[in-house]
């Protein structure tokens, strides 16, 4: 059997196959679709509220009875100093101007109307929906919080960009690591957002075999067999895709974006702060190459709250010119099938 199983073991599933969160991307539908390939459905709540994360869970657990893991976001939130305050009325000001410059019209909010959230309340809130399993990004949980999930029996799958963050985390006592190669789409996992790693998934994921115990899941770039495969030998126990599904039945990606992702070139997807604040992967377009090297960059999560109405309103104007789209380096022909079948359909490429 090609299939490593430590880590199918210790999530309960089949097929060591992650079906990666990609907050705005999966949707439940996608989540329990994955399930339905005996592979791992991961339940993006991100830095939603405790009531929204409740009702996902409950919306998911309904559709199927088999583990998923809920994803949250650990982000260290910035003090609102004066410098803070003054920084956001001008990148207001200024993006306001870019979209009326570019026939969007938006009313982007006040930093008073903002709702910055602590990661703690979903924490509890997993526990008390008895989730058995959370995967987490952007930093390490603190060791408080990792020692009541422990004590409530949730399996802790991290992220890491480097070696020294894969150490931080297993010292810290998480169960297993995922690895993310610079490769990957969305937002990077790194712990520092200003100071962000780019190192090749396979260097990275061998470095970080040769480093750690834990068992390791991989992120970046897996599309066919020979690329899971790929991973695989070089200690790879999971294997975590996201790119694969951005154009599936089940994605939250709308058909304008869809479209756009099948014209992708590579030289158009790159690593932008842009829209969040934090790093990610995308493709280029005109939004980014108006704010990228700009002062008009807030630090996470106020660049991605100020951001979301802009980003809503170029939805609805069909505008892939101020949309973030979050894509991966591996280019494929993004198929539209079900998420059940496309994994599917991985789980035999890599089979044969």
């Amino acid at each position: 059997m090609f299939w490593p199983d430590t880590i199918s073991k210790k999530l309960g599933v089949k097929y060591p196959v992650i079906q990666a969160p990609m907050f705005g991307a999966s949707t439940v539908q996608m989540v329990t679709a994955a399930s339905r390939a005996d592979c791992l459905g991961s339940l993006a709540l991100a830095d939603l509220s405790a009531d929204e994360s409740i009702e996902l869970i409950r919306e998911t657990k309904k559709l199927t009875d088999k583990p998923f893991a809920a994803n949250i976001f650990v982000h260290h939130i910035p003090e609102i100093t004066e410098d803070l305050k003054e920084k956001f009325v001008q990148t207001r000001q200024f993006l306001g101007q870019l979209a009326k410059d570019n026939g969007i019209e938006v009313s982007l909010p006040d930093l008073e109307e903002l709702k910055v959230r602590s990661y703690h309340e979903l924490v509890d809130a997993i526990i008390e929906e008895n989730c058995k399993i959370l995967s987490f990004t952007f930093g390490n949980l603190d060791d408080q919080s990792i020692q009541k999930l422990k004590e409530n029996g949730v399996t802790l799958i991290g992220t890491c960009t480097s070696v020294r963050e894969a150490l931080i985390l297993e010292k810290s006592g998480i169960d297993i690591i995922c690895v993310q190669g610079t490769e990957a789409g969305g937002h990077r996992g790194t712990f520092d957002p200003v100071h962000v790693p780019q190192i090749g998934g396979l260097s990275l994921l061998s470095q970080v075999y040769d480093h750690v115990q834990v068992p390791l899941i991989y992120a970046g770039g897996i599309y066919n067999g020979k690329t899971l495969k790929a991973v695989n030998d070089l200690g790879a126990q999971g294997f975590q895709v996201g790119n694969l599904l951005l154009a599936s039945q089940e994605s939250a990606m709308l058909p304008f974006e869809k479209e756009r992702l099948k014209k992708v070139r590579e030289d158009e997807i790159m690593l932008t702060k842009s829209f969040s604040g934090r790093y990610a992967r995308g493709v280029r377009n005109k939004y980014i190459e108006g704010v990228e090297d700009s002062e008009y960059i807030l630090p996470y999560p106020y660049q991605n709250k100020l951001t979301n109405a802009l980003r809503k309103a170029a939805k609805s104007k069909q505008n892939a010119d101020f949309v973030g789209i979050w894509v991966g380096q591996s280019i494929h022909r993004y198929s539209e099938n079900s998420t059940e079948e496309i994994l599917k359909n991985l789980i035999k490429d890599c089979e044969r």
